[in-house]
């Protein structure tokens, strides 16, 4: 992604004290996300950093998260020293959003291997269902000030 801070990503994983999201930066049904949280989190909870970027890489090193093709295939949160994946990042994310979103999260007592049979499935067809880009977006303005490697330029 261009634009990103030339601050290094581990200082930068060091001062995070909010819960992050990493998601995948080329696929549009991944932004749309990214843009549907912003919406719904009023206080600013959350930042965001592609999967491919610097800081995506760091966090994902520093929970022992490899960045194959498995881990394009989700969404990671990154909360309170812990890192989560596909139904149980998504779940824990729409409980700290405004709006109706936390009814949603009794939906973790769900057994693991169901929620993450769907999500694997959506996750398995997205790009041919939403489509992708070549590269990871600039964000909109608005937007870009959420993303971790900008919390701290």
């Amino acid at each position: 992604m261009s634009g990103e801070s030339a601050r290094d990503p581990a200082a930068v994983a060091d001062d995070l004290d909010t819960p992050v999201l990493l998601f995948d930066g080329v696929c549009n049904l991944c932004n749309s996300f990214v843009r549907f949280v912003v919406r719904f989190d009023a206080e600013g909870t959350f930042r965001f950093a592609p999967l491919q970027s610097a800081i995506g890489e760091e966090l994902l090193a520093r929970y022992d998260l490899e960045p194959d093709d498995e881990t394009f295939d989700t969404v990671v949160l990154v909360e309170d020293g812990e890192a989560y994946t596909r139904s149980t990042a998504a779940l824990r994310v729409a409980r700290r959003l405004d709006g109706p979103w936390p009814l949603l999260y009794p939906l973790v007592y769900l057994p693991r291997r169901l929620r993450d049979g769907i999500y694997d499935l959506v996750a398995k067809y997205r790009y041919r269902v939403f489509g992708s880009k070549d590269e990871c977006p600039m964000p909109d303005p608005e937007l870009r000030e959420r993303f971790a490697e900008r919390s701290f330029d």
